[in-house]
């Protein structure tokens, strides 16, 4: 597995970047086919947190993505909770995939399928560009595969997010699970 390590306001020693590409290196046992893993470094600048060591690990393969984000006194601590709540999550998507056969195949959207984000607009008309609104700062581009929406909600719960979206193999179409506020997952489908 190929592991990069990157760090944002802080400098990771040679040390800790050696100990978190073996350790994480080494998770690849767990799930054939992991290609790929990111781990990022940060500090809270809070003074209040005493735990502001910050390890945040993304693991890549055959269509998987598993993520976690730790806090800890140090980047070593930090690099070991990563490890094991890794672990964990991948164990939990290995029993998963071996309890039910795979359905659909990969599919990636046609290059021009994908929609530019547009630019701000200029509302008054005086060349200004009024910032009062929303403003997306942030694009991610992904291909969705087709899957059931119990297998959506596992997929995001591996990636730690709110929502996940996907095609519903049931129905083909766009769909979007999401975290509520109970602790169940609801299901947003398109209408077609």
């Amino acid at each position: 597995m190929d592991v990069t390590v990157s760090s944002r306001h802080t400098q990771v020693p040679d040390n800790l970047r050696r100990v978190a590409v073996e350790k994480i290196g080494r998770l690849d046992r767990f799930l054939d086919g992991l290609e790929r893993a990111e781990v990022h470094f940060f500090v809270l600048k809070n003074p209040r947190i005493s735990e502001n060591q910050v390890c945040e690990v993304t693991l890549e393969g055959h269509g998987h993505h598993v993520r976690c984000k730790v806090s800890a006194p140090d980047g070593y601590v930090a690099v070991d909770r990563a490890v094991e709540k890794l672990e964990h999550q991948l164990h939990r998507l290995k029993t998963k995939l071996k309890g039910k056969p795979r359905r659909g195949a990969k599919v990636a959207p046609p290059p021009d399928a994908l929609v530019p984000v547009p630019e701000p607009v200029d509302v008054a008309g005086d060349g200004d560009v009024s910032y009062d609104a929303p403003r997306v700062v942030k694009v991610k581009r992904f291909a969705m595969m087709p899957m059931t929406p119990e297998e959506a909600a596992v997929r995001m719960d591996l990636i730690n997010h709110g929502f996940f979206m996907f095609t519903n193999v049931d129905t083909h179409r766009t769909a979007v699970v999401y975290r509520r506020e109970d602790g169940d997952v609801g299901l947003i489908d398109e209408d077609g």
